[in-house]
Parts: C-alpha cells; structure tokens; sequence
C-alpha cells in the first residue's frame, strides 16, 4: 500500500502561479496528478514515469503546467503557471505500477486532494 499526501493548494488570483508537492510512502513507476471540478469527471492533469522521468500532459495545462518528482525524497510536484478560474478543482496525487500512465485505471494509489481555487 502506498500512502499519498497533497500539500500546497489554496486560493490564488488569475494569472499567478502555484505549486502542489505530494509526499509518497514509495516510489512507484508511474505518478500523475488529476483534478476534478465540481460537477465534473475526474481528468489527468499531468503524468510521469519511468527511470527517466518521461512525462505527459493533458491539452489544457501543457504549456501551463509542469510535472517532476524527487525520487530520493519521494515526492511529485506540480508546478502551474498563470492560474485561470477554469483551473480551479480538487487536485489529486496518484501512482501505480502499470505500465501505461494514462487512464485512470493505471493508478492503484491515491491521495485526499488538495484544493484549488482561482476567483473568477
């Protein structure tokens, strides 16, 4: 069982930037952040996997948002520029050992979600 925690959410104004950090009980081959808006299906943010970190990002953020972690002190981060209110959701950390890092499916481990929020 992999244990996740979400940290560095809350409210900021448009156009600033943010970043989420998720402390991990272990390293997994695949990690990835998701969101989900109220009233809305959960969606891949942002993905990354394999000894060389190779990442994948979702149309929305990709040239907004960046994934890394720190293997050594097992922990992802998210990185999000320019915040617009349409990015405001519940933000979640997740991981797995599949080979696919994509779907949700592929992610066995999740955290609680950290929110956030960009006032319109």
């Amino acid at each position: 069982q992999v244990q996740l925690v979400e940290s560095g959410g809350g409210s900021v104004q448009a156009g600033g930037s943010l970043r989420l950090s998720c402390a991990t009980s272990a390293s997994t081959h695949c990690m990835g952040w998701f969101r989900q808006a109220p009233g809305k299906e959960r969606e891949r943010v942002a993905s990354i996997w394999g000894n060389f970190d190779y990442t994948s990002y979702a149309d929305s953020g990709k040239s907004r948002i960046s994934i890394s972690r720190d293997n050594f002190k097992n922990r992802l981060y998210l990185q999000m520029n320019n915040l617009k209110p349409e990015d405001t959701a519940m933000y979640y950390c997740a991981a797995g050992q599949t080979i696919g890092c994509s779907a949700t499916a592929n992610f066995a481990y999740w955290g609680q979600g950290a929110q956030v929020t960009v006032p319109s």
